[in-house]
């Protein structure tokens, strides 16, 4: 190697160093474990799939591929209504989900009549367990004070709700 090369590689490598070392400290956003953990971050939980149109065409009409088509409810099947909360969390991410469906089979070994009148769903970040359908808030007053009474461990967590019910 000519001296002239040596001398130019000797200013170059650590120029090279430094501005990957720069690139790399002020790169943009926060540093994600995997890339699920980036999408629930940046989607706040709401995830869009593109599909092509000549793609969409082609699943559309094939007949070899079934499409599920919403089922129109009934009308009358729903209308606003009570319900009970008896869990309501945002902390402890990874056991939220066990902690509220346990509640809810607390409250249905105790109280058989629920059955199938305990909704556990997420909001994220929290989980929320509900209970029954009730017309009016009276209704929903007796059924509160009942649970309260049967739990009291939890009765500070427990209200009235707003929401629509399912109508049998």
């Amino acid at each position: 190697m000519t001296n002239r090369f040596r001398r130019h590689i000797r200013y170059l490598i650590p120029m090279a160093l430094l501005s990957g070392w720069a690139l790399n400290a002020f790169a943009d956003g926060p540093e994600y474990s995997s890339i699920v953990e980036r999408i629930e971050m940046e989607s706040n939980g709401n995830v869009t799939i593109q599909i092509d149109s000549l793609l969409l065409e082609k699943i559309l009409t094939d007949p070899g591929v079934t499409v599920r088509k919403k089922q129109t409810k009934d009308p009358n099947a729903s209308r606003n209504g009570f319900r009970i909360q008896v869990f309501s969390d945002g902390r402890n991410q990874s056991s939220l989900e066990a902690r509220a469906k346990a509640r809810g089979n607390a409250i249905v070994a105790r109280f058989p009549k629920y059955r199938g009148q305990v909704y556990t769903f997420s909001n994220a970040p929290n989980w929320y367990t509900r209970i029954g359908n009730f017309r009016n808030e009276e209704e929903a007053r007796k059924a509160l004070d009942e649970l309260k009474r049967s739990f009291p461990s939890f009765s500070s967590e427990m209200r009235i709700v707003k929401s629509k019910i399912n109508v049998r």
